[in-house]
């Protein structure tokens, strides 16, 4: 009996035990009306709860914050690499489109081109303090390129081959600002109209032909071609077409604006034409027939 009680803390904790059960048993039970130690208990319980699960809300949700905006992030990047990816194979699909298109029209016009042998050309190098001068081509020699032939795209003619190598050659355009760049052209018009080529308006992108007898029938539209009597380019490749008319200060002459078929900006895929051999021997023979007669002519 002394040994019990001496074991007061035991009881003690024993006796809070159970009275804290019955607290809770009793406050759990479905009432109506609570009692004020109930009210007070539930009171500390639920300030106690309020003061822990705020901060820790708030914690929490700082770091799914942080979380998310990570999540966005990475999506963010994702989606600009697969933005990049897709604007580089649209860039690439227009460019093959672009090629596709110029190489056909490059053979459709030679196959027009039955009087002269084609060799086909890309423009690969084009200095931009030269842009309307000169341009490099990837054949040369080696594929029967010379000086003096002429060059043009599907829709026009662009210039004459200036130099080669053995490889590359460089074009002068017509766009050149060279006095030496002259090309024998014809205005077809209901009479045809012969003139040279010399100059480029760069502002309005028109060349300039030069020296027209002042009552010429010249009108706007009219196709200029190569007339092939200046030895230089064969004859009937397009030029351009007349956009207008400019008398000269005395009335004598006027200047037409051509506007060049071919774009003398973008250039890339190209044609040098030279006559085929066969015309020539074909001409060469003329011309003994027709020395000949002359020679019998004068015997007579």
């Amino acid at each position: 009996m002394p040994q019990f009680f001496s074991n007061k803390r035991l009881i003690v904790l024993l006796v809070s035990i159970i009275v804290l059960v019955a607290l809770i048993g009793y406050s759990l039970r479905n009432k109506a009306n609570i009692s004020w130690p109930e009210q007070f208990v539930k009171d500390i319980v639920g300030l106690g709860q309020s003061v822990v699960s705020k901060p820790a809300g708030a914690i929490t949700n700082f770091f799914e914050d942080i979380q998310n905006l990570k999540n966005t992030y990475q999506e963010n990047e994702k989606l600009k690499a697969h933005l990049a990816q897709l604007g580089q194979i649209e860039s690439e699909v227009n460019r093959l489109k672009k090629d596709n298109q110029e190489l056909r029209a490059v053979l459709k016009k030679q196959e027009s081109l039955s009087d002269y042998s084609v060799i086909q050309a890309t423009v690969i190098a084009r200095n931009p303090d030269r842009w309307f001068d000169l341009v490099t081509i990837d054949k040369g020699k080696a594929a029967g390129v010379k000086p003096g032939m002429a060059v043009q795209t599907a829709n026009g003619l662009i210039g004459k081959v200036k130099s080669a190598a053995k490889f590359t050659a460089s074009v002068e355009l017509l766009s050149a600002q060279d006095p030496k760049n002259r090309i024998s052209a014809v205005i077809q018009s209901k009479k045809n109209v012969y003139g040279l080529i010399e100059g480029y308006d760069q502002d309005k992108g028109y060349l300039l032909l030069k020296d027209i007898p002042f009552n010429a029938k010249i009108k706007k539209g009219d196709s200029v071609i190569t007339s092939g009597l200046g030895g230089v380019f064969p004859k009937g490749l397009l030029i351009g077409k007349v956009k207008k008319l400019v008398p000269d200060q005395f009335g004598l002459t006027q200047t037409a604006y051509i506007k060049p078929a071919a774009d003398m900006y973008d250039l890339e895929h190209v044609m040098v034409v030279k006559r085929k051999m066969r015309t020539a021997s074909m001409a060469s023979d003329n011309s003994q027939q027709q020395q000949s007669t002359v020679d019998g002519e004068g015997e007579m």
